[in-house]
């Protein structure tokens, strides 16, 4: 099995309803993402998938919340937009863009500080 990793980041703020913590309150973050892809084969140049194929996919997937507000996106509109369920989102939106060719994306984590992350992958 190969795996391979992009690491790329954006800025956003968001709050957290039914908190009671000061994360209830407007606050931003720099948040990093990770995405990692996994496959049994490489194609015929010795990839799994080309870096700037990743990278721009999820470039063009997080233009839909750098410098947003989360909770007015319509993905968030009924749910907190936690790590949790932001690593959910940007896995479930890159999927359709990266899969394929026996590669597929196998995780996604997102950290909201240097020592805070949060991940979500498949069962």
């Amino acid at each position: 099995m190969y795996e391979v990793k992009i690491v790329t980041q954006f800025s956003a703020a968001h709050r957290l309803d039914n908190f009671y913590g000061k994360c209830e309150a407007l606050h931003g973050h720099n948040w990093k993402v990770e995405v990692f892809l996994q496959g049994q084969r490489l194609d015929e140049t010795g990839l799994l998938r080309d870096f700037g194929v990743v990278k721009a996919r999820t470039r063009e997937v997080l233009e839909e919340v750098d410098h947003k507000f989360l909770n007015d996106l319509p993905a968030f509109r009924n749910q907190n937009p936690s790590s949790e369920n932001l690593a959910r989102y940007l896995f479930e939106r890159l999927v359709p863009l990266l899969n394929g060719d026996g590669v597929q994306v196998s995780r996604v984590n997102v950290w909201e500080s240097d020592t805070s992350c949060a991940a979500y992958y498949p069962d």
